[in-house]
């Protein structure tokens, strides 16, 4: 099968790559020329474990290619992933310009029968929104799905965090776009990987739902902390006793500057809003 990834940060770069080690063809496709130039040689242009050897291998084998053709990257695929960046703005809102800037120019492209799956973390409705879009500027009319398909890759372990996931979340609107991402995916499903398959607004609360949760955590445990040291307690321990407990576990609860990174204040900041 025939995929493309719009999109070659970090998110759509790993995406890529793994869909290309499981034998699929992809072309990832950024406008960013020069970018895309560094990438057809192989340079990777930020760093994950792993992930320039298996880019390499790929270009190598013929699985994985590049382009900053998006006519090229629709007109190719039968699978169209939205990997682009979704900023904040600045009331805290998720900044959709660049999903609805794909939308737009996939609709204006579209000949025939695609499946649109957005990667990127974006707003519950952001699936309806791409569909009006692209409907809104099909020069053809014609049939397509969407999909919402969140990422749940940490920093540092990208690559064995999509090739070994917790679980695979799929938001669908047709049995036709599920059994294409079960295609996609199967690999992971000779795996007994835990597969989620749900209907689109679900799955988009599911990806803000995980992070907010897991901020909230982080926060929980350092309020923890204040209170330790007004009342004398080690809060190392209170940690350690609370993680104990199978229902509350011991991972995001140890105490110290708060969460950061490029996820949790800003998907924090976009649920609220």
């Amino acid at each position: 099968m025939y995929i493309s990834v719009i999109g070659t940060g970090y998110v759509g770069l790993v995406t890529g790559a793994c869909f290309a080690e499981f034998g699929l063809n992809v072309l990832c496709m950024d406008r960013d020329e020069s970018r895309i130039a560094a990438l057809e040689k192989g340079k990777v242009p930020f760093f994950e474990p792993g992930l320039a050897e298996l880019v390499e291998k790929n270009i190598q084998a013929g699985r994985l290619r590049f382009t900053t053709d998006l006519h090229k990257a629709v007109d190719e695929s039968l699978a169209i992933f939205i990997a682009v960046g979704t900023p904040s703005r600045p009331d805290g809102s998720a900044d959709l310009s660049f999903v609805d800037e794909v939308a737009r120019s996939v609709g204006a492209r579209m000949t025939g029968y695609k499946v649109v799956i957005t990667k990127s973390t974006v707003p519950v409705g952001t699936a309806v929104r791409v569909k009006k879009l692209i409907e809104e500027n099909q020069t053809v009319p014609c049939n397509f799905g969407v999909v919402s398909n969140p990422e749940f890759l940490r920093e540092g372990s990208a690559i064995e965090d999509f090739k070994r996931p917790n679980r695979v979340v799929i938001g669908a609107d047709s049995q036709a776009s599920v059994a294409i991402m079960k295609d996609l995916y199967r690999p992971l499903f000779l795996l007994d990987a835990p597969v989620v398959i749900t209907d689109i607004p679900t799955a988009e609360v599911i990806k803000y739902a995980s992070n907010v949760f897991l901020a909230t955590k982080i926060s929980f445990i350092n309020e923890m902390a204040n209170l330790c040291e007004l009342v004398g307690a080690d809060v190392q321990m209170v940690s350690k006793g609370m993680g104990l407990d199978k229902r509350i576990g011991s991972k995001f609860l140890h105490a110290g500057p708060g969460y950061g990174g490029s996820c949790f204040g800003k998907d924090t900041a976009a649920l609220i809003n």
